[in-house]
């Protein structure tokens, strides 16, 4: 009954109708079985050197790094990702972060992860939202993969002002030492796969990531929902 009741609330707030176009769906679907058969993913995964690894080359030392999906301006990857962010609906999170897991659970470039960092927010930010969402990713991939997710090793010491009219250069620069790592012992010994929504230059994560690489003894793996397709 409690089920029942918390469902209903849940379809209240979030009717039945797909995040990905808008048209109506029934039960407990998330998004609509068309937009689910048209996602695009990228293979990174089952890819040495695909695009997002060759971003970091000679910038950041990395086991591997995948995308689960391509990301383009108004598609429905887009508008899912817009509710997760901006409208409260973390199911949409939890539902991508499993589609993230199931990509890389066969993979072998990516056994043996022993902790999913998600890349922290501002705290103001963090606020406002109510939650991280690279945060409810991180914790369906661990559902799925039995990782434990830790969350409070690495702090976010500023908000990034928008880089959306900076160079790649000048992102890169924009974001030198605005993390902090603040329990390296959570993080010793331990290989880490660290996780973002949407990547365009990488420059967030690389300044995160060598942050996580001060830990004694810690390797370094980036998984992110979508990789910015550039038009």
């Amino acid at each position: 009954m409690v089920k029942q009741a918390l469902s209903s609330l849940s379809h209240l707030f979030f009717p039945h109708i797909c995040v990905g176009c808008g048209n109506d769906i029934a039960g407990e679907q998330i998004i609509c079985l068309q937009c689910e058969s048209q996602m695009p993913f990228t293979n990174f995964c089952h890819q040495a050197h695909n695009a997002l690894e060759k971003r970091f080359w000679g910038r950041l030392p990395i086991k591997a790094a995948a995308s689960t999906f391509y990301f383009t301006k108004g598609s429905q990857l887009q508008n899912m990702l817009h509710a997760l962010k901006y409208k409260g609906n973390k199911e949409i999170g939890y539902f991508l972060g499993r589609q993230m897991a199931r990509q890389i659970k066969d993979c072998n470039r990516f056994k043996d992860i022993d902790a999913l960092v998600p890349l922290p927010l501002f705290a103001a930010r963090e606020k406002k939202r109510g939650y991280n969402q690279a945060t409810i990713l991180c914790e369906a991939i661990g559902n799925e993969l039995q990782i434990p997710v830790i969350e409070h090793a690495v702090k976010r010491l500023s908000a990034t002002e928008t880089q959306t009219h900076k160079s790649r250069e000048e992102r890169w620069e924009n974001m030198e030492g605005k993390f902090f790592l603040e329990q390296a012992d959570l993080l010793r010994n331990k290989n880490i796969l660290l996780v973002d929504d949407v990547i365009t230059t990488g420059a967030t994560l690389e300044a995160c990531g060598v942050e996580l690489l001060k830990a004694e003894g810690a390797q370094l793996s980036i998984l992110s929902l979508a990789f910015a397709v550039e038009e």
